[in-house]
């Protein structure tokens, strides 16, 4: 979900210093475009309320969902040409991603006055319903709805007080999906084994590793060209012109350098938290969505941050070893994340709201 894969590229610095210290300094501004996005928008009309909830976690910023204006509300659709079939074949994370926009969507609602009513219809692809009417009260998750961003930095080791962490437990309950937040050193250890046994298998996947390399924007004019992506400054990597930065990542994106760091920045971490839905089905799957988002704005409110780790839920040999050790019995492990302090890092941009939306009646 989500959005978590990241591409360590160091390496290409140096090369850029011995070729003549090429450097990206007249492209766009990719901070001007960011703040930008993140600019007030009136949440009583519904491009408003689309703004804002296009701000919501998802997997590798693919932005997978449509919006369609009802007679009484909003409909949230699956985008499926822009999925993910090699990191999320079951297109989980998409609709996950729907029930995180779709939060989104119900608190900018509410910061208007108006109260959001949640469905999801399963016909079809499947779809969110969300009615809208008068009575509604303001959340203050809403006010975290622009800054909330996925931090791919390491952070300090703090831990993050008892009464932080009932909050955050208390903010991603909804019906049918929950969080478990596990601060304990040694059960955390044996969940970045399966992070990391997870991981060694995705990225000797060659689908896999094309379809990330497919989603990397190496530099803030590409970035900025598509609006979707992820873009490789937010995960600390240097800016790189996009034939030098495939290069790269075709000869730096490796099993070691990437487990050494998931290791590292987990070992940074205050924590994991492990979003879990009553049953696996797409309904759940976007009630998941639901947890998490309220999760991710809670934490922001907080001054946690938080990134996501979604390797041991995405592979089908790991997700119930993962299930067995948290002792979740039936229930689905959805997400997995880390939280705890430390740096923001740039911000993943958005396509334009008028892409987004659905006019067919």
């Amino acid at each position: 979900m989500p959005t978590r894969r990241t591409v360590l590229l160091t390496g290409g610095a140096t090369l850029l210093a011995a070729g003549g210290g090429y450097m990206l300094t007249r492209g766009p501004d990719h901070d001007a475009a960011t703040a930008a996005l993140r600019t007030p928008r009136d949440p009583a009309h519904f491009i408003g309320l689309v703004h804002y909830a296009t701000l919501a976690e998802n997997s590798h910023n693919a932005q997978a969902w449509r919006f369609r204006e009802t007679d009484g509300g909003v409909a949230i659709l699956p985008d499926l040409s822009r999925a993910l079939p090699a990191a999320d074949g079951d297109h989980h994370h998409l609709y996950a991603s729907l029930g995180c926009a779709a939060e989104n969507l119900m608190l900018a609602a509410g910061s208007s006055g108006r109260a959001a009513a949640f469905d999801f219809v399963a016909e079809g692809d499947g779809q969110v319903a969300i009615a809208l009417a008068a009575g509604g009260r303001p959340d203050p998750l809403f006010d975290a709805v622009p800054a909330r961003q996925c931090s791919r930095s390491d952070y300090d080791g703090r831990a993050v007080p008892a009464a932080d962490l009932a909050a955050l437990e208390a903010a991603a309950r909804v019906e049918g999906a929950e969080v478990m937040l596990i601060t304990d050193p040694a059960m955390i250890a044996q969940v970045l084994d399966l992070i990391l046994t997870a991981n060694t298998a995705q990225v000797s996947d060659p689908a896999f590793t094309a379809e990330l390399k497919s989603w990397l924007r190496f530099n803030a004019r590409a970035a900025i060209a598509t609006g979707d992506g992820l873009y490789s400054a937010a995960s600390g990597s240097p800016a790189l012109p996009d034939a030098l930065g495939r290069f790269m990542f075709d000869r730096f994106f490796t099993v070691s350098a990437e487990n050494a760091r998931y290791a590292r920045q987990v070992r940074s971490s205050a924590g994991l938290a492990v979003i879990h839905s009553d049953h696996d089905t797409p309904a759940h799957w976007v009630q998941a969505g639901r947890a998490c988002q309220r999760f991710a704005l809670q934490a922001t409110a907080l001054g946690i941050r938080h990134a996501h780790l979604n390797q041991p839920v995405e592979r089908t040999e790991t997700r119930p070893q993962l299930q067995t050790l948290l002792g979740l019995g039936h229930r689905r492990p959805d997400l997995v994340l880390r939280f705890g302090y430390g740096p923001g890092m740039p911000r993943s941009l958005r396509r334009p709201v008028a892409a987004v939306i659905d006019a067919r009646v």
